[in-house]
């Protein structure tokens, strides 16, 4: 049988619970901000488990006016693409596309449009640039579950025979490609 006190008890748990793990939510969110205070956490720099691993399997329809591609088109390669997820509905896409039209004569870059209407697409490459020499259509977002993404914008640079050398999470800026993306082409290009 059970005591008024076993009551007390149990009723004291039950409300230090909660309290407790919003003792441990703030606990982490502090060491978060933390990190970020002190450079050690960098909220895009996401793991990156297909790194040095052949591109994903997927087939992306077209969307004019350029070509859609594949997986085998991606293993064929002889020199370094960068193939970036966007999507029209998004705003930090539509700030990173000033940055890809500077890079778009010094790399070959292939672009994947992300649950997105194909009208859309047209409409927003229109207005900010194509920065593209093949456009593939992932309306139902398959192969952004292929390639693991976690939003837009996203970008892989995908080097000889079809393997990722890099990702980033993040709009591309130029400190990055100044900095770690064009190296790394040179790099990669390099025999």
């Amino acid at each position: 049988m059970t005591t008024p006190s076993d009551n007390l008890t149990r009723r004291r748990l039950l409300m230090a619970l909660p309290l407790a793990g919003a003792g441990v939510a703030g606990v982490a969110f502090w060491k978060m901000l933390d990190g970020m205070q002190h450079g050690s956490f960098n909220p895009h720099d996401i793991n990156a488990p297909v790194l040095d691993r052949p591109v994903p399997d997927f087939t992306l329809a077209p969307l004019p006016p350029a070509e859609g591609f594949t997986t085998q088109d991606l293993q064929q390669l002889t020199k370094p693409v960068l193939v970036n997820f966007f999507a029209s509905w998004c705003i930090p896409c539509l700030a990173e596309m000033p940055t890809l039209m500077t890079l778009k004569d010094r790399l070959t870059m292939w672009g994947i449009a992300y649950k997105d209407k194909p009208d859309n697409i047209a409409s927003f490459l229109h207005h900010s640039g194509n920065p593209f020499t093949r456009l593939g259509d992932d309306h139902t977002g398959r192969a952004g579950i292929e390639w693991g993404i976690s939003g837009v914008p996203e970008t892989f640079l995908v080097g000889p025979g079809g393997i990722i050398r890099w990702h980033t999470a993040a709009p591309l800026t130029d400190a990055t490609i100044n900095r770690v993306l064009l190296p790394l082409v040179q790099r990669l290009q390099t025999p």
